[in-house]
């Protein structure tokens, strides 16, 4: 078990440029996040609209994070597509680019039972040496990892950790009552990370440490050494902005605020295309009350 799998792993968005990936802009938000002082960064998500990225285009992604954050924090690498033979040519892909650690969505769309979910994670073992984050989001892939399911794919060599954002404080409770020291529970939601930090788990993938890390970081600090009326203080102070990143569907909100704030261009790929006006303009007043934008 690798001993990294706490505090705030920020989901990275990818920007673009005229069509192409803005590996200068890219570099200073890894920059940015380096001086925060986050425990690491996911590229290659869906906040970073992986499933629009090329397979040279998602290397580059990885290689460019993974240089700049060696040796300062871990960088864990978006594999996982709906087809297991696909997503052990992206772990493959991800592991020779530098990643110290591979998050894998369940299957989206085809809605494996859970002996093929096991059957795709176990195949997946067999070819790479990284640790793995199970990522459960049924709002994306149509299926939930149920907390036994979990359990059985902790008993494969490598599954470490679980990314848990299926939105059921209940459902995270009891996953985290069962998974002890056998695999690491962090939020995958965060207007959800204090409420199931203090249940137990262990920190967040984030979509809002893009926007204001060191906040974000505070917060996640104060609950894992306890000091939870801070936490809970700072998550309240939070939790407009968790709100806003998610007025329209991730990472639209999220790409839109580093826009605004002067970091990346505001272009997406589509299917995804720029906010709706009502929208856009409710992050822009939340971002002027937390002092992000002018």
């Amino acid at each position: 078990m690798h001993d990294f799998w706490q505090g705030v792993f920020t989901a990275i968005v990818t920007p673009f440029r005229d069509g192409k990936v803005d590996e200068k802009a890219l570099a200073a938000l890894v920059e940015r996040q380096l001086a925060a002082g986050v425990n690491g960064i996911v590229a290659c998500g869906s906040t970073g609209e992986a499933a629009t990225l090329s397979s040279v285009e998602r290397f580059k992604v990885v290689k460019i994070v993974c240089h700049l954050a060696q040796g300062k924090m871990p960088v864990l690498a978006g594999a996982g597509t709906n087809a297991t033979a696909s997503t052990i040519e992206n772990a493959k892909l991800l592991e020779e680019a530098g990643a110290d650690g591979l998050l894998i969505v369940s299957p989206y769309y085809n809605k494996p039972t859970p002996e093929g979910l096991y059957g795709h994670f176990k195949a997946l073992s067999e070819h790479t040496s990284l640790p793995v984050m199970v990522y459960n989001v049924p709002s994306r892939t149509g299926s939930n990892v149920l907390p036994a399911t979990m359990m059985r794919l902790a008993e494969i060599k490598g599954v470490e950790a679980v990314k848990e954002a299926s939105g059921d404080v209940s459902q995270i409770g009891e996953l985290i009552r069962l998974a002890g020291a056998k695999l690491k529970v962090l939020s995958g939601d965060d207007g959800l990370t204090f409420p199931v930090m203090a249940l137990g788990a262990l920190g967040v993938v984030s979509v809002t440490s893009n926007v204001a890390p060191a906040k974000v970081k505070a917060m996640v600090d104060a609950a894992l050494a306890g000091r939870m009326d801070e936490a809970r203080s700072l998550h309240h102070e939070l939790e407009p902005l968790n709100r806003a990143m998610f007025l329209q569907t991730n990472p639209l909100p999220v790409k839109t605020a580093l826009a605004m704030m002067g970091l990346v261009a505001e272009e997406f790929r589509l299917p995804l295309c720029p906010m709706d006006r009502p929208q856009r303009d409710a992050l822009a007043v939340e971002l002027k009350k937390h002092g992000l934008v002018p």
